[in-house]
């Protein structure tokens, strides 16, 4: 029985790959070249050398390179060598000695998505009535 593409598991972008333009991938995801553009995967391993320039969104991310712009994922690791310019927003983050982010954290509650609150109640009071 062959082997398709279809049994494949995992996908790699090496360090020769300088890819243009949007990613999606319904597999995880080792990045080793450079990306300009947003990417989405299941979960994603950036190498040391690699860069991505655009927003990522992945179930996991581990960053070792340098990443320029936000970051969506359930959990995180930020490796010492990583430098992330940009907003982060993770279930669970891990950030190694020397790993840099310069960008704002927020943190998302577990199965926590973009619920917005209702608005505060604003009581006014008709002072016209009272005359």
């Amino acid at each position: 029985m062959a082997t398709g593409a279809r049994h494949t598991t995992f996908s790699i972008l090496g360090s020769d790959v300088v890819v243009t333009g949007n990613v999606a991938a319904s597999v995880d995801l080792h990045v080793d070249g450079k990306i300009e553009g947003d990417l989405k995967c299941a979960n994603l391993v950036q190498g040391e050398a690699s860069e991505i320039k655009g927003a990522v969104t992945a179930e996991t991310a581990k960053i070792a390179g340098l990443l320029d712009g936000s970051i969506e994922a359930k959990t995180l690791i930020v490796h010492a060598t990583a430098r992330i310019t940009g907003d982060v927003t993770y279930e669970t983050i891990t950030i190694e000695n020397g790993g840099k982010v310069d960008g704002k954290l927020s943190h998302r509650r577990h199965g926590a998505m973009a619920a917005k609150a209702p608005p505060p109640l604003e009581v006014v009071e008709n002072k016209a009535a009272s005359l």
